[in-house]
């Protein structure tokens, strides 16, 4: 018969009085006895879980909890999962292991004492200390450089090459160059708001512009009211030149940009760029403030004209030594469109109202050179409209629209200019001759005053007419220069201001 042996063991049973032993009322004051989970080592060791350590020498699979992490645990033990319970970490122990305070707490990083005192073997402590992995640098979003594509690069190199070009491409005149556009004459701002009048004969020279080293072939104002003291002109020179031809007589800018004598330029409609075409084969867009070549349109001849479209002001017609006139996009860089017809060279091209007409003049002349000295063209389909418009055997180096009325004028080297509808068949008016002034083979602009009351012409002898549009009598005349007067041109806003220009390079405003 077996015998039972009783251990006394003052933890687990209560006294004969039935008070509970001291051990029990400290463990019903700590906590309560929950089964281990599963990964922690049995003697207490729960990692980052607060509990009491049980005896070195015991094996109990008891963890005692603190009352508040009682109701935790329970809750994971309900929904099935065995979260591990973790505490705010206090502050890092001192460096010194022989100043550290004893710690209910225990981390993984700090060294844990039993209750002998001895250090758990294989955890951290300041004389055992394993070297953390080093961090990575943070990228602080606002440093970071943002990619930039190379093509943008290359763009903003050539902006800023542009704006400090050398004097062969760009050399200005004066030290005011920035804000040219942005200026307002104090001679034209108090015209800007009223309407324009009645034309005036010019008298006197107001000034006299002699920078141009070759024979002036075009002058134009800008088309803008507010920037229309500005003066473009295109020589022989290879440069194009910017002046204020109001109030001071100065040359504001220079461009070199081409090779080749400079045989015609015109504004742009916002008046921010320069179209100009060389006898280098090229057309050029320029930046009227920095002097930047937008655009480089190349050709197979000669430019001697150009023509800005009424209706997209980003395409134009190029003409010149050939028998085909092009059509650019300055955009695209592209010919969008192709005229042939059977002849040398193109002398000039105006477009009719709306644009959706064009008229060229050429050089060709024969026994019966009907057929080809002037040309309608439609700009659509590039068919040619009409062909039959004038009948003498006289070339027209020039022509010029009515500002108001739908007709234009031919200047012809038989001395004279002739009056021509603008709508079909585009007959010519026998009983309207402008004449009494010379050609004599000299590319000898005309044009009508901005009301159209006035017809004004150049000459071979330097000497401008003015010419009434009603009655296509001399109004008078002005000896303007020395040598050949090729252009003459009035100003936008103002009712009494004109410009010349003539073949030894010298330009010439009028009062």
């Amino acid at each position: 018969m077996s015998s039972l042996v009783a251990y006394e063991d003052s933890d687990s049973e209560e006294d004969r009085s039935g008070q509970a032993s001291p051990a029990r009322q400290a463990a019903a004051t700590s906590g309560v006895g929950l089964p281990l989970p599963s990964g922690l080592p049995a003697g207490g060791d729960a990692g980052s879980v607060r509990g009491k350590p049980s005896s070195a020498s015991g094996s109990s699979s008891t963890l005692h909890l603190a009352p508040d992490l009682q109701y935790r645990w329970r809750e994971g033990e309900r929904r099935g999962s065995r979260e591990t319970l973790t505490l705010n970490p206090p502050k890092r122990f001192p460096t010194d292991p022989w100043t550290r305070q004893a710690s209910s707490y225990a981390y993984p990083e700090s060294s844990r004492e039993t209750e002998q005192g001895h250090a758990v073997k294989g955890e951290n402590t300041s004389l055992n200390t394993q070297k953390r992995p080093a961090q990575q640098p943070q990228i602080v979003p606002g440093r970071v450089k943002p990619y930039v594509p190379k093509r943008m690069r290359l763009r903003q190199l050539d902006i800023c090459d542009a704006e400090h070009a050398s004097d062969s491409e760009l050399q200005p005149d004066s030290q005011h160059n920035s804000g040219l556009l942005s200026q307002v004459s104090q001679s034209v701002k108090p015209y800007l708001d009223s309407k324009y009048s009645c034309t005036e004969v010019p008298q006197r020279l107001l000034f006299k512009l002699l920078e141009h080293q070759g024979p002036v072939n075009q002058i134009q104002w800008c088309p803008v009211p507010q920037s229309s003291h500005l003066l473009l002109s295109a020589s022989m020179d290879r440069t194009v030149k910017v002046w204020d031809a109001v109030d001071s007589g100065r040359c504001w800018k220079t461009y070199s940009s081409h090779s080749g004598a400079v045989r015609d330029a015109c504004w742009s409609s916002c008046g921010r760029n320069i179209l100009s075409g060389s006898f280098d084969t090229t057309a050029h867009l320029t930046d009227v403030e920095t002097g930047q070549r937008l655009a480089e349109l190349r050709n197979e001849f000669r430019v001697c004209c150009l023509a800005l479209q009424p209706r997209d002001p980003h395409v134009f017609l190029c003409g010149g030594f050939s028998s085909e006139v092009k059509a650019w996009d300055c955009r695209s860089c592209q010919v969008i469109r192709s005229y042939k017809a059977g002849i040398q060279q193109t002398l000039d091209i105006v477009f009719l109202p709306e644009g959706k007409e064009f008229i060229t003049s050429t050089d060709s002349v024969s026994r019966d050179s009907a057929d080809r000295t002037l040309i309608a063209w439609d700009f659509q389909t590039t068919a040619k409209v009409s062909n039959q418009i004038y009948q003498e055997r006289y070339t027209c180096p020039s022509l010029a629209l009515h500002p108001k009325e739908s007709v234009f004028v031919a200047q012809t080297n038989g001395n004279y200019m002739a009056l021509f509808s603008a709508q079909r068949p585009y007959r010519i008016n026998k009983k309207k001759r402008y004449e009494g002034h010379k050609v004599e083979g000299y590319a000898v602009g005309c044009e009508f005053s901005p009301d159209g009351s006035l017809l004004a012409t150049g000459s071979s002898n330097g000497v401008v007419h003015f010419y009434n549009y009603l009655t296509s009598r001399v109004v008078r005349t002005l000896p303007a220069h020395q040598q050949a007067c090729v252009c003459v041109t009035f100003h936008p806003v103002l009712p009494a201001i004109t410009a010349t220009c003539d073949w030894s390079g010298e330009i010439n405003t009028w009062h």
